[in-house]
């Protein structure tokens, strides 16, 4: 076989497989691998793929559905000249002798294994059971949910397989890359609507990439057909069917998926024999039934309802829109199809979409609010309205989320007039993009054009844009003025005033109003109970909390906040609530929910293009890998951290703070001052002193102690003891106690630091700040040892090493055990727990401590797993101790009590 033409695109895992399984034969484990996936996701041009990088005997074979009963049929192409007059295991013999005069491995490749024939499956499977040493990779592609594959070979093919992989449909990103291969470049948006368009069927996308002029994919919301294959079988069907059936399925395809049969039924004017229509209808393949039952019916799929809309004349298919707008009570849905009845500007139906939208919006469903602007756009006739449709549709596109949607009609928007509402959009676009320069000169422009008088609404408009900039700038003072502003000229009731109070309050915290902030929140919690308004409410509410210590109620609002299920919530809501969730997580610590939160939130921050929140997750992700001394994952995420602009204060805060983490986590403090050098400047309104809001005066603090300077760190902490103490904030007042406690230790007045210490510990007693508490404890225990009170050090960095393993903070459980090492009493304690086992307790200490499973340790002793475990058991009792980690840190200490 040649090398593909294809590019092998989301397929590298498997064909990695199958070539790990080609190796396996070759080292006399031949195998039957079964490889499945929908039509069209790239199992042929994979097989291509395996064979050309196959350097041994290649056999191909493509399976037909009219050759399913021909007897060898497979075999007969593999191997033309074979004699297949006999039975498969005589069959299989025969094959099995030309492999072992073959040299090297063979990989024998089935494609359109689902319409293979049964006997020359049997024959290969017996080969692969029989005769191991033949050196046979046998690979068959399959395509499940044929409706015409052969019932015996799908049953066949699972029952002789001796290892299976499914393909997946493509991601948006992965279509993407396919496009850009093939050299053409396409919006991520337009990107994730070719993907749901063809369900992620390579094999479609290239066709229609090939087959669309290129004009159409530059295009905002681009109509894509069926590709020229699938419109063919598809008109090649309807011409088979009969009237009523045919049009059932024209009317099904009208009303698109989750319809009511009933509905489709009226549409379609089918009076009798409803039951025998739909079994019609279904078996076309066109029509297919919902899996809930037989009471909703949707097209195949949404390129088979491309290719039977295209198939209709202009006339009928105008008609058949209107008439089942008279059928749908949804309001949305009704307009949509109002929208797809008119061939021109219809005044009356975009007036009634601007109308609805608007109701949308006010609920804070900018999803919906956007397209329903964009349909009543292309209905307007007069212009000034139109561009104040499209320019309210972006900006509701930007108010879901969809920042790469609103960037492509960016171009558009920027042809229309100068208005104020043209460059509020644009201005907000600029926001949500990171861009500080481009969003205060388009807000400026803006305010400047605006009549307040005139036009409130815009206005307030604008004002709440202004909050979000004052919001990602840090300037507290600043956000409070323009949300009173925005209230003030829009009412309280207003979409743009919702949402200006829903920050209102963080800029509130931020200035020392933490308790008016709280009650704000309430009355407005009390308002706004429903709706996509109401994420926005949570998640400040739950920013709230966690900037003022109430982390468990912060992880509970933020969880709520995260889905974007409110009547079409924000993705830009969204990833706020995950970022603080996930610092939330992490300071009650939760790691490996911190971890994961970040994680999933990777692909929405992606595919929706807001890079504002994207420092702020990766922070933390870049701290728990940092504890955990997992160095390259730190790293990669400290780049992604890193990556794109960093013009916002909301952006480079946490890029500092994640850099002086790595370092701190290496014990590297002037890399901690390097990092954090940048907050000692000069910042408009103060916004990161604000005790709770930003961790990093302690760290600072801890770093220019343990670089030995210690009169700067006295100036330096006590104007944020001063604020800490004025605000009340408690874990603010502990993290900064526990700073002075270590430079108290190191100018040489141990009973002051112990003070301190013990006032930080008192401080964070009821807060549910894990790692706090840990990392206080440990400062604590350092500070005591090198003062010489080795036992009293000891308990303390006990109690922090307790903390640290229990979160997996391997970092600091190291360097826990080397201060105890220092100090000699963790170890004389360890020597004596050790004493204590039993000869059958110690030995099995022994090989757990060096790392074996139990298994193992259980095979080195001839003994049972279960007596292994028991053993295990009666160790942990006796040196008090939870893990294997603590374990084999024990033993070392016990072992070598003089390694630093």
């Amino acid at each position: 076989m040649t090398g593909p033409a294809e590019p092998l695109i989301g397929q590298g895992d498997a064909l990695a497989e199958l070539e790990g399984l080609v190796r396996e034969a070759g080292e006399h484990r031949c195998g039957f691998v079964v490889v499945s996936g929908a039509a069209g996701t790239g199992k042929s041009t994979l097989g291509r793929r395996l064979l050309a990088r196959h350097e041994g005997p290649a056999w191909w074979a493509t399976a037909a559905p009219w050759e399913s009963r021909q007897p060898y049929g497979v075999v007969a192409q593999m191997l033309p000249d074979l004699d297949v007059g006999a039975g498969p295991v005589a069959v299989a013999e025969r094959v099995a002798d030309r492999l072992a005069a073959s040299d090297g491995t063979t990989v024998a490749v089935v494609d359109d294994g689902h319409w293979a024939d049964e006997e020359s499956l049997q024959a290969l499977a017996s080969v692969v059971r029989h005769h191991p040493r033949a050196r046979l990779l046998v690979v068959a592609f399959a395509v499940t949910g044929d409706p015409h594959a052969s019932a015996a070979t799908l049953e066949l093919l699972p029952r002789i397989a001796t290892a299976e992989i499914r393909l997946s449909p493509l991601t948006a990103a992965q279509v993407n890359e396919l496009a850009a291969a093939r050299g053409v470049v396409l919006h991520p948006s337009i990107a994730e609507r070719l993907c749901h368009h063809t369900q992620g069927a390579a094999r479609h996308i290239a066709q229609l990439l090939d087959e669309v002029p290129a004009a159409t994919w530059t295009r905002f919301d681009p109509g894509l057909p069926a590709p020229a294959a699938v419109a063919a079988r598809v008109r090649e069907l309807l011409a088979g069917c009969s009237p009523t059936v045919r049009a059932f399925v024209e009317a099904t395809a009208v009303l698109g998926p989750g319809t009511a049969v009933r509905d489709a039924a009226l549409l379609a004017g089918v009076d009798d024999g409803l039951l025998t229509v739909l079994d019609e209808a279904c078996a076309t393949g066109l029509v297919r039934l919902a899996p809930r039952g037989l009471a909703e019916v949707g097209p195949a799929d949404p390129m088979v309802r491309a290719a039977v809309l295209a198939a209709l004349a202009p006339g009928r298919r105008s008609g058949l829109h209107r008439r089942a707008a008279d059928l749908v009570d949804d309001p949305a849905r009704k307009l949509r199809l109002l929208v797809a009845a008119s061939p021109v500007p219809d005044p009356a139906v975009a007036d009634r979409l601007d109308a609805l939208a608007t109701e949308r919006a006010s609920e804070g469903a900018w999803a919906e609010a956007a397209s329903l602007l964009i349909d009543a756009s292309r209905l307007t006739e007069d212009r000034l309205e139109r561009e104040s449709r499209i320019s309210r549709a972006v900006d509701a596109l930007i108010g879901a989320g969809d920042v790469s949607a609103a960037a492509a009609l960016v171009p558009e928007v920027e042809s229309l007039r100068e208005t104020p509402l043209r460059n509020a959009v644009l201005g907000y676009l600029a926001v949500v993009r990171g861009r500080v320069a481009e969003a205060e000169s388009r807000l400026g422009r803006a305010w400047s054009l605006v009549n307040a008088e005139r036009d409130p609404d815009v206005a307030a408009l604008i004002c709440q844009r202004y909050v979000l900039h004052a919001l990602v700038r840090c300037r507290a003072g600043e956000l409070v003025t323009w949300a009173d502003r925005a209230i003030s000229l829009a009412g309280p009731d207003a979409p743009a005033a919702v949402e200006a109070a829903a920050i209102r309050g963080l800029g509130l915290a931020a200035t020392g109003r933490a308790g008016q902030a709280r009650r704000d929140y309430a009355r407005l919690g009390e308002r706004v109970r429903h709706g996509a308004q109401a994420q926005r409410v949570m998640m400040a509410r739950g920013w709230l909390d966690l900037l003022t210590d109430a982390v468990d109620d912060a992880r509970a609002e933020l969880e709520s906040a995260v889905p974007t299920t409110f009547l079409g919530g924000s993705t830009r809501i969204s990833l706020w609530a995950r970022a603080w969730l996930a610092r939330a997580q992490l300071l009650a610590g939760a790691w490996d929910d911190a971890v994961r939160t970040v994680r999933d939130a990777a692909p929405l921050l992606e595919r929706s293009g807001i890079v504002l929140t994207g420092p702020l997750l990766h922070w933390t992700e870049v701290t728990v890998h940092a504890l955990r001394g997992e160095w390259e994952q730190a790293e990669q995420a400290l780049l992604r951290c890193d990556a794109g602009p960093q013009d916002y204060e909301i952006m480079r805060v946490p890029t500092y703070l994640a850099r002086a983490q790595v370092a701190e986590a290496r014990a590297d403090s002037a890399g901690v001052l390097r990092a954090l050098h940048p907050l000692t400047q000069s910042w408009a309104g103060g916004g990161i002193d604000e005790p709770g809001h930003w961790p990093w005066h302690d760290m600072y603090a801890h770093a220019l102690v343990l670089e030995g300077r210690h009169e700067e760190a006295d100036e330096f902490l006590l104007p944020h003891e001063r604020l800490a103490a004025t605000r009340e904030h408690a874990s603010a007042r502990a993290r900064l106690a526990a700073a002075r406690g270590r430079l108290l230790g190191a100018q040489g007045d141990p009973a002051a630091a112990t003070t301190a210490f013990e006032q930080a510990l008192e401080l964070l007693e009821g807060l549910p700040l894990r790692y706090d508490h840990a990392r206080v404890a440990f400062a604590y225990g350092q500070t005591l040892r090198r003062a010489g009170k080795r036992r009293e050090a000891d308990a303390v960095l006990t109690t922090a090493r307790d903390g640290f393993a229990a979160m997996g903070a391997a970092t600091y459980v190291e360097r826990c055990d080397r201060e105890l090492k220092a100090g000699g009493v963790h170890t004389l304690r360890a020597e004596r727990a050790f004493n204590e086992l039993t000869p059958q307790e110690e030995a099995v200490a022994r090989l757990v401590a060096r790392g074996l499973s139990n298994r193992e340790a259980a095979a080195e002793l001839f003994l049972s797993t279960k007596t292994v475990q028991y053993h295990l058991t009666r160790i942990y009792t006796k040196l008090g101790i939870r893990s294997r980690a603590e374990l084999a840190a024990l033993r070392s200490a016990s072992e070598d009590p003089n390694r630093e």
